[in-house]
């Protein structure tokens, strides 16, 4: 949020250091066009909003970015795979109680969004691009 379009490096930062840790599989290359769409999801929320409306939509953002997850690795895993479109759908349908849950899990940490956004702001290079109200 603060950061704006300089967020990306660190996003590709962050898709490689978890690669490092836990191996280039298959489900990393999610990573790479997952992340980034979270990303572009949440500069795309207008700036000039309310604070509060902001921050409610960055949340809700974050939360239907679980939800669809597995819909986000559905490319990878029916070329990976080899599956038709039926394959692709189950695969997916098969997946939905882990998007439950990695929902569930974001919309947890969700509400750490806007105090780490706070945070930022007043380290020396954080700016505020969002009426205060």
């Amino acid at each position: 949020l603060t950061y704006g379009i300089k967020a990306l490096c660190p996003v590709y930062v962050y898709a490689f250091v978890i690669g490092l840790l836990s191996g280039f599989g298959t489900w990393w290359l999610i990573y790479l066009y997952a992340w980034p769409i979270l990303w572009v999801s949440i500069l795309l929320i207008p700036k000039r909003l309310p604070r509060l409306l902001l921050f409610i939509l960055v949340h809700a953002t974050v939360v239907l970015h679980g939800l669809v997850f597995g819909v986000l690795c559905a490319p990878v895993v029916a070329l990976m795979w080899g599956l038709d479109f039926e394959g692709t759908v189950a695969a997916t349908v098969a997946g939905f109680s882990f998007d439950l849950l990695h929902a569930a899990g974001n919309f947890a940490f969700g509400f750490l969004i806007y105090p780490l956004t706070v945070l930022l702001e007043k380290l020396p290079h954080g700016k505020s691009r969002y009426e205060k109200t």
